[in-house]
């Protein structure tokens, strides 16, 4: 009898390990050996650059000790993603001086839109790199890097191999500047609206076209309050009446909040699709709108104000960017040197968030609390059960 006990308390204990061993395996931590991003400037970290001409200085004086293609004076997000993997910072796909691809490559470009612009750079800001293109840039990379890949030598260490792109994270920051750019060409509120459903389907159609070659852990992130941002709100008049509490322009922020309800809805959809794809929707607004609405929580001052700018009421003028020279008092000087202290800025240029607000976005989002579902960053390899 005490035998046959003992034996069911080794049979318990065998099945209790058992469950408690697969639910360790089944959350246990991602394994990314490479990221590969697409969007716009807030994860650019050199296209734009690449083929324009470098982000001046002071772009990137906190961190870099120098420009370094990206428009913050520091890391992006995407920079603090990889970090946190142990990989290096992502070289831009544009940009072919030094770069190393084995651990990835960005596809970002500041200025880009989902859908492509009918206009050209030099009119209105807007990059031609939209997101069409930049899945075509993948496309080519994914076959030619294995062809030179098989050369040997230095293409082995410079560029990904073959089971990379299916391990890899796939990361998406994109859609803000197809909103403005629709009020910069004076549309209404309901106009910007009603093309929204049309961006998003293209969203939806790059991210399949990504699973169908091999693509399976998407990291995908919503737009921010571009209500608050000082290029939107010095080049738009608004109503005193629309104004909120924190001193953003409510009808932006309400159409950023309608884009990013859709772009839920596309999550929903692409996971009954893409069955074998894990896919992370993760709400970057919330806590944009935090640090600008409760800056001083977060250790920030004016969160409206741009840290790198000239003159007005957010220190923004588009005629005179950071980085530009002005004459004042018969003296050339460097618009941004009055930015003494970029850490208590959440916005850098009038359009970027500082190197300070990119980290505290980062450390919000990493641990799974702004994600759908709550999964952490290390873990966004787990798929949803299927209901």
């Amino acid at each position: 009898m005490e035998a046959r006990r003992s034996f069911g308390g080794f049979f318990a204990m065998l099945v209790l390990s058992s469950l408690v061993g697969s639910a360790t395996l089944a959350h246990a931590s991602c394994d990314f050996p490479a990221i590969f991003n697409f969007g716009d400037s807030n994860s650019d970290t050199g296209g734009l650059s690449a083929v324009y001409g470098q982000a001046p200085s002071p772009h990137g004086e906190t961190y870099f000790r120098q420009p370094a293609g990206r428009y913050s004076d520091g890391r992006l997000v995407v920079d603090f993603i990889a970090q946190s993997f142990g990989l290096p910072y992502l070289s831009a796909y544009l940009d072919a001086v030094g770069s190393n691809f084995s651990h990835g490559a960005n596809f970002a470009t500041s200025g880009s839109t989902i859908r492509p612009q009918n206009t050209t750079f030099r009119q209105t800001g807007y990059s031609p790199i939209s997101l069409d293109v930049q899945f075509n840039e993948f496309y080519e990379f994914r076959r030619r890097s294995q062809v030179a890949r098989s050369r040997g030598g230095v293409y082995e260490k410079l560029l990904p191999k073959e089971e990379v792109f299916s391990r890899a994270l796939y990361t998406f920051d994109i859609g803000q500047n197809d909103l403005t750019a629709g009020y910069f060409l004076n549309m209404s509120t309901n106009e910007v609206k009603a093309y929204i459903p049309d961006l998003l389907g293209q969203f939806k159609n790059v991210v399949s076209h990504i699973y169908g070659e091999g693509g399976r852990y998407f990291w995908i992130h919503n737009t921010g309050p571009f209500g608050c941002l000082p290029y939107v709100m010095e080049r738009i008049p608004i109503l005193v009446s629309q104004v909120d509490r924190a001193g953003c322009a409510t009808p932006f922020n309400e159409v950023a909040r309608h884009f990013n309800r859709g772009l839920k809805e596309v999550v929903t959809q692409l996971r009954k699709e893409l069955p074998l794809a894990a896919i992370t929707y993760v709400d970057v607004y919330a806590v944009k709108y935090a640090l600008i609405s409760k800056p001083v929580k977060y250790g920030f001052k004016q969160p409206l104000r741009a840290c790198c700018g000239h003159g007005g009421k957010y220190n923004f003028d588009m005629h005179m960017g950071c980085g530009s020279k002005i004459t004042v008092g018969g003296k050339e000087v460097l618009v941004g040197n009055s930015c003494k202290d970029p850490s208590v800025y959440v916005n850098w240029d009038g359009y970027h968030y500082t190197e300070a607000a990119n980290k505290q976005i980062f450390d919000h989002i990493v641990g799974g609390s702004f994600s759908d579902p709550p999964v952490p960053l290390n873990k966004a390899c787990h798929r949803l059960p299927s209901p």
